[in-house]
């Protein structure tokens, strides 16, 4: 090229590579929503539970250290799905229609992610969806099957036809892997929105192949009321969620051996699914983990309390170690932000679907307003807005927050019908309650008859004293056993809601407080099954 030439070739190109490099960048905050499925903040150990105590989760204390650890986080119906289209939405169960586990959610609904892409996010669902519905208001999404499995799971994405595809792997790890993968191409000039949403630590536990062994020489401390006898508590005596009856040999505890046990057939075929999907490799180091315990526990032919410690153990066991998977995740999670300089403007917010039984009342799973499955983690860590790192708030927050938060932080003016309050205040009040927010919660449990069977119940909490309302017509093996039944508790003297104080006089005062409360959530947001 002569030099005239390139003299006008140079001159020509000039406004191109003007405009490239004065593309204004967006600079308003990233946000990463990690909610996993079943957390108990028994099992994180900023918390200071004692089982966190003897399993530690090093990174989400990081995380808490580096930001804002809520005390008083809490859900407004303790099941997945329901909670997963609350976080879309903004919205109680009963008005985005998602109250139980199947089909429910109104699809006409505008979600959260969908107003952020409109002001210039975006959007991305990693891991579990667990709706009944085509992901919107995502850029990208790779969501698992159903719950997922742990060991070699399946997705799907827009450029999959509908159809689920294996993935090798752990999903604790896949679901990271492709989480950062997608930070990584997404355009660095945008804000972005991802919801990073792991299948751990739901049901059935399966540790990961390295963690297999982890904790054997640990005994986990039993709850006070690992033997509770619901004295003056109907619907807690007519649950079907005990460690004593309800856990199966197979699918539960990983007692191969005695699965003929078992009485609910999809317990084994699901088990049985769930180890086929194994390479060799990981069969062979599974069965080698697990079959001398097993084997003793035949040969001990344990009865009794004997018998549901063995099993509680068990249990904690494989859950806290699908937690540790879970924890170095969030470590990458961590160190990714901060390699790419992204630490500084990104709010990361932890949370679970809901909490988790941990033995307490003899229980696993959740479902019921008592606190261990009402109450959910929540870390918050935003430089921005959080100065003061590592410190707590005890203001009353529900997962209804979420979508609002985000919306508020994007400068996005919040939709009418969102019924929750942004967060923002309370980060920047270093997580002290301003005078105007809420002073109580409302809850409320639907999905029965159903798994578990636990009573349609609603309630208010004002973070001391909880009333709660089961109501309804028996069904099932409930026939003909109808519930009208109110429970109180008062947390500050009763920690472990082990004392119904609803009958008891000197209450009526609390009582007639917390049921005009109650009253006024159901009319507020018509509220019309009782």
């Amino acid at each position: 090229m002569n030099s005239l030439k390139l003299s006008l070739f140079l001159l020509g190109t000039t406004p191109l590579f003007s405009f490239a490099n004065n593309v204004k960048k967006d600079t308003r905050p990233n946000i990463i929503h990690i909610m996993t499925d079943d957390h108990s903040f028994q099992t994180i150990s900023a918390y200071g539970h004692p089982i966190s105590q003897l399993a530690p989760t090093p990174n989400l204390d990081r995380l808490a250290s580096e930001g804002m650890l809520f005390t008083k986080g809490y859900v407004e119906n303790s099941l997945s799905a329901p909670s997963r289209a609350t976080l879309l939405t903004g919205m109680y169960s009963h008005m985005h229609g998602q109250e139980t586990l199947g089909p429910g959610l109104d699809t006409t609904l505008t979600v959260f992610p969908e107003l952020l892409q409109e002001a210039g996010y975006q959007t991305a669902i990693i891991g579990k969806w667990h709706l009944h519905c085509e992901p919107k208001g995502f850029d990208y999404y790779k969501i698992l099957y159903d719950q997922g499995d742990y060991y070699n799971p399946e997705f799907k994405t827009k450029d999959t036809n509908g159809k689920y595809v294996r993935e090798e792997g752990y999903a604790t790890t896949l679901i990271t892997d492709y989480s950062l993968e997608w930070l990584d191409k997404r355009d660095k000039n945008k804000p972005f929105c991802l919801l990073l949403h792991p299948k751990a630590p739901h049901r059935n536990w399966m540790p990961e192949q390295k963690y297999l062994n982890l904790y054997d020489d640990v005994e986990f401390p039993y709850p006070a009321t690992l033997f509770d006898d619901y004295k003056g508590r109907k619907a807690a005596s007519t649950q079907e969620m005990s460690i004593k009856n309800d856990m199966t040999w197979a699918y539960d505890l990983k007692v191969d051996q005695l699965k003929e046990r078992d009485n609910i057939k999809w317990t084994i075929r699901d088990w049985e699914r769930a180890l086929g999907r194994m390479t060799p490799e990981e069969r062979a180091a599974w069965d080698a983990a697990y079959k001398d315990e097993n084997e003793e526990l035949i040969r001990k032919n344990l009865k009794g309390d004997d018998l549901i410690k063995w099993k509680y153990q068990r249990y904690i066991r494989d859950y806290v170690r699908c937690i540790k998977s879970l924890d170095d995740q969030i470590g990458r999670v961590l160190d990714y932000l901060d390699k790419n300089g992204l630490t500084d403007n990104t709010i990361i917010v932890y949370t679970s679907d809901q909490g988790f039984y941990m033995g307490e009342h003899g229980w696993f799973d959740k479902r019921f307003m008592y606190e261990e499955s009402f109450r959910t983690p929540l870390i918050i860590r935003y430089p921005e807005k959080i100065k003061n790192k590592g410190i707590k708030c005890d203001a009353l927050v529900q997962n209804i927050d979420f979508a609002p938060t985000y919306l508020s932080l994007a400068g996005v003016e919040q939709p009418s019908w969102m019924v929750g309050r942004s967060l923002i205040d309370l980060m920047e009040n270093d997580g002290k309650t301003p005078a105007d927010w809420r002073k109580t919660l409302y809850y409320h449990y639907y999905d029965y008859p159903a798994i578990h069977m636990v009573r349609r119940h609603d309630g208010v909490s004002d973070g001391r004293y909880k009333l709660i309302h089961f109501y309804g017509k028996g069904k099932g093996k409930d026939t003909g056993n109808d519930i009208d039944e109110w429970e109180l508790y008062d947390t500050s003297v009763d920690s472990l809601e082990l004392n119904n104080i609803y009958n008891e006089e000197e209450n009526n005062i609390v009582i007639e407080y917390l049921k005009r409360e109650l009253s006024l959530y159901r009319e507020k947001y018509k509220v019309n099954e009782f």
